[in-house]
């Protein structure tokens, strides 16, 4: 029996036979001449790893702030300033024309939504407009999770091609990565379309819907675009801080420092913290108001 079990267990007898002595250092260098180089090869499991990781830029911010690094004259740092200057006002003018245009649509589709039920003496629709405004405020709030889901589950997978030109210096005021601003009203568009074309309560929920989708595409092209990678001005908003905790929130998922969280932005600083990251939140936080500080030192 006691050889049965030493035949059946070799592993220990394997582990005495395979365990050598390591080998020793070579000691210290300290005869004259150059000291001897130890080339050291990582394993090629994770060299392949590595290598599998996109390379993703600094943002665009981060960027402007720490300048091109070569060195560069006085003539280019000044072109360089004013290219930056006009890509900056010419999305501006797009960014408060369309949400000029969208607001003022918006404003007018639900007041003849409602009004024209009341016509020749209707009943006020206070089903609907309480199904509106609850599914205004649902869709709005829902948005923040449908775009953190498609934010890693999508934009940093199958569509990463599309989305890569958000995580690289932009060339021009527009990037490939804006087209799925346009693929977000497509559905918004629709729900309002028709929502203000049909009576009931179905419609008016679909209004409301389309309202909300409208409205947090507008919040988050002036806190995303605007405070965040400062495409345009946004003023006093830049001072609030929870705004700042987004924006520095947002500005570690460009640094990849927790796999890319958070992939949300208004509930960014909150994914953050379940990660363990609120130091580095905070450190951020204190970066970019000393930037804000130098900025406005030099202008």
């Amino acid at each position: 029996m006691a050889v049965a079990r030493l035949v059946a267990a070799p592993f220990p007898l394997a582990t005495c036979r395979l365990r050598r002595p390591r080998p020793a250092l070579p000691p210290a260098h300290a005869g004259p001449g150059p000291r001897p180089q130890v080339l050291v090869l990582a394993p090629p499991a994770a060299t392949a790893a590595r290598r599998a990781v996109p390379v993703r830029a600094a943002p665009e911010d981060e960027a402007v702030v720490a300048g091109d690094g070569g060195g560069g004259d006085a003539e280019a740092v000044a072109a360089r300033a004013a290219r930056k200057q006009s890509e900056r006002r010419t999305y501006l003018v797009a960014a408060v024309m369309s949400s000029l245009g969208i607001t003022s649509m918006a404003a007018a589709a639900v007041y003849y939504r409602f009004a024209w039920q009341m016509e020749g003496g209707g009943e006020i629709p206070v089903t609907e407009m309480v199904g509106t405004f609850a599914l205004s405020v649902g869709a709005a709030v829902g948005m923040e999770f449908w775009a953190r889901w498609a934010h890693r589950a999508l934009w940093h997978a199958s569509l990463w091609h599309m989305h890569q030109s958000h995580h690289r210096p932009r060339d021009g005021p527009f990037e490939l990565n804006d087209v799925f601003a346009i693929v977000n009203a497509v559905p918004a568009m629709s729900l309002l379309a028709y929502g203000f074309f049909n009576r009931g309560l179905v419609p008016g929920l679909c209004f409301g819907a389309g309202l909300g989708i409208t409205l947090f595409g507008m919040a988050y092209m002036f806190v995303h675009d605007g405070l965040v990678h400062r495409r345009f001005p946004v003023g006093p908003i830049e001072n609030v801080p929870y705004f700042r905790r987004v924006a520095a929130a947002h500005q570690i998922h460009h640094m990849d420092k927790f796999q890319g969280v958070p992939y949300g932005l208004f509930l960014g600083p909150k994914e953050l913290k379940e990660v363990g990251g609120t130091e580095e939140l905070e450190k951020e936080i204190k970066k970019r108001i000393r930037r804000r500080e130098a900025l406005d030192a030099i202008q």
